[in-house]
């Protein structure tokens, strides 16, 4: 039986070990962290093109429990002027709508369900190393073990060491100029629809909340910072120094931010952003990667989850129905290169627009009640590129043109 070995058990990972035991390939699950229970991050907004590819599966039910629908995102500027609203997707046939979840819940879910359906999960193996040999591949961690397979899957994020094996020369992350901050407060309403975003770009920064069901409220802010922060600075920050300066960041526009900010527990922290220039090369003879370690978009787009679990599902896709390992690399590189780097580009749009300069702002302003209408008008039906994607777990992958006519 071929043998894979699959880095990472982040979303993309999990999934891809539950699809390649569905097409008769036994995968083996590495994860360097020592625990699947807790891996930490913030909420995410997980769209719908990401439960589908799970259905396409038959394994999105536990994930769907996990959060709550969410339909539509609202833009005010820093006075409260209210700027539009969207539909965070186009009508899907299936009725499928977008969720927000837990970061955390959602890694510790799917490494769950990968774990049912006969995947083993090794932890607390770091990558360091990986070859080619004549008969397949060999893999080396930091713990000393290493294991051997056909081939070898890099879903190890957007500082991937696998991506830097296929290539020494791979281009590094390029760093996004706005930190993420945010969370959740129970027992906190705020003045939002149900299922609906409210979204600010603020006069020096881009604040976002909604409510949540059970009454609380999650939050995000995108503090501007022109220069990617060393290393240490941005987890060496204490908790009222954040809270000192996103109040700093907030003064005097109109909204609930500041009562957030207080309210919010601690400690609080934030983290850096990044996106993936065009990555040259996906793939050698035996290896290749997949979702943020091949084109991880800027979380303004919304869209790393979903765009890992559509690379999950379509690898497995190619892989049952090419004739080897190369074969199967090319056409997965063939079906998603186009639509990846497109939201890539999206992505990087969106976060430049929550930096802009006080011309830039006025401009913004200008504009985005025109596009909002639009897209009001259409029912969201514009955006069904990015989150109408659907996949057909039993159709075959046989040519680019069929592949590209599913993705684009």
């Amino acid at each position: 039986m071929t043998r894979a070995l699959v880095i990472g058990a982040g979303v993309a990972g999990p999934v891809l070990a539950i699809a390649l035991q569905r097409i008769g390939i036994d995968a083996t699950l590495f994860e360097r962290q020592p625990s699947i229970e807790r891996r930490g991050g913030s909420w995410l907004t997980f769209q719908a093109n990401g439960m589908d590819a799970l259905r396409a599966l038959g394994i999105a039910e536990p994930v769907e429990a996990l959060g709550f629908d969410l339909e539509t995102i609202s833009f005010v500027n820093g006075t409260g002027r209210y700027l539009g609203r969207m539909p965070l997707a186009g009508p899907r046939a299936d009725g499928q709508l977008s969720q927000m979840m837990q970061r955390d819940e959602l890694y510790r879910t799917l490494t769950r369900v990968a774990a049912q359906h006969g995947v083993q999960v090794a932890t607390g193996k770091e990558l360091i190393d990986a070859h080619t040999t004549p008969r397949g591949v060999e893999a080396h961690f930091a713990d000393g073990d290493h294991a051997t397979g056909d081939l070898l899957i890099g879903c190890d994020g957007i500082h991937s060491r696998v991506r830097t094996l296929i290539d020494p020369a791979a281009v590094a992350p390029r760093y996004v100029p706005v930190l993420n901050i945010g969370g959740y407060i129970p027992g906190f309403p705020v003045d939002v629809p149900p299922r609906e975003f409210r979204m600010q770009f603020g006069t020096r920064c881009f604040f976002a909340w909604m409510a949540t069901p059970d009454g609380g409220t999650v939050w995000f802010a995108n503090p501007p910072m022109a220069r990617e922060p060393a290393d240490g600075v941005l987890s060496g920050l204490p908790d009222n120094q954040w809270r000192t300066w996103l109040h700093e960041l907030m003064d005097g526009d109109v909204g609930p931010a500041p009562r957030i900010i207080d309210a919010a527990p601690g400690p609080l922290f934030g983290w850096a952003t990044y996106d993936m220039p065009v990555v040259e090369r996906w793939s050698n003879e035996r290896m290749i990667v997949i979702g943020d370690a091949a084109h991880a978009a800027a979380p303004s787009a919304g869209q790393g989850a979903a765009m890992s679990l559509e690379d999950a599902v379509i690898l497995a896709k190619c892989l049952r129905d090419t004739r080897n390992i190369s074969a199967a690399f090319a056409l997965f590189e063939s079906a998603r290169r186009a639509r990846v780097e497109r939201i890539v580009k999206y992505g990087a749009r969106s976060a430049n627009s929550k930096a802009a300069g006080p011309v830039a702002r006025k401009i913004r302003d200008a504009l985005l009640p025109v596009v909002f209408r639009r897209m009001e008008r259409n029912g969201g039906r514009s955006m069904a590129w990015l989150q109408g994607h659907h996949i057909d777990f039993a159709e075959p992958m046989r040519s680019p043109v069929s592949a590209a006519r599913m993705t684009l």
